[in-house]
């Protein structure tokens, strides 16, 4: 089991203290939830507070065990300030990303820190593509390099076609910042890792052509 060091404990109580505030205070929610309008209206403290929202406790638990398990590596390899970069980074470019994409929806909003938590996760598959990941509920693991091409694959799907309520911009940005400022901190990584790195740029790319121009 990874531990939880002082720095993860903090992120999660942070995030875990704006979660209940929101649930608690609509106008609160309403004030610092990320929005398209608000945003527009020149509020752009919402690209990094709306992460700190979650719309349910369901949802709050779902990131916080996810990042729970993928923080400690990070943070072994990148060391505390690569872990920040890597988090802050996913949260600013997923929001970032649907910003770009729903910048004529000013109804649109989101709450949770999905973004930040898929460059975690990202990061950590590019540092050992090795390990292996279950989707619950089921209880087979995946090898991590096929997660994530899958997993790409699937969001470039979800934002194309806009399936259920769900972030898809944030999470597909969210995990191109974590590769991206990954390789930036262990440039090793890009050839030690080169095929893989160049299909998911790929699918990163060819991803980000096709939902722009099936919007167009």
């Amino acid at each position: 089991m990874p531990g939880l060091s002082f720095l993860l404990l903090v992120i999660i109580l942070i995030n875990a203290a704006f979660t209940y505030k929101g649930l608690e205070d609509y106008s609160f929610f309403e004030k610092y939830k990320f929005s398209v309008a608000g945003i527009q209206s020149g509020e752009y403290y919402r690209f990094i507070t709306g992460a700190f929202l979650h719309a349910g406790w369901g949802h709050f638990l779902f990131n916080m065990i996810t990042l729970y398990f993928f923080f400690g590596p990070v943070q072994m390899f990148l060391g505390t300030f690569g872990v920040l970069l890597v988090y802050f980074g996913g949260l600013i470019g997923g929001n970032m990303l649907a910003y770009y994409f729903h910048k004529n929806d000013p109804w649109y909003t989101a709450v949770g820190n999905s973004g930040a938590v898929n460059a975690i996760v990202f990061s950590a598959i590019i540092i050992n593509p090795s390990m292996s990941i279950i989707i619950l509920p089921i209880p087979i693991p995946i090898p991590a390099y096929i997660y994530a091409v899958g997993y790409l694959l699937y969001s470039t799907f979800g934002m194309d076609r806009q399936i259920g309520n769900i972030g898809h911009e944030a999470h597909f940005g969210g995990a191109a910042a974590g590769l991206v400022l990954t390789w930036i901190l262990l440039p090793e990584l890009l050839s030690a890792r080169l095929l893989l790195n160049l299909v998911m740029s790929a699918v990163i790319i060819g991803g980000m052509i096709y939902v722009k121009s099936n919007r167009s």
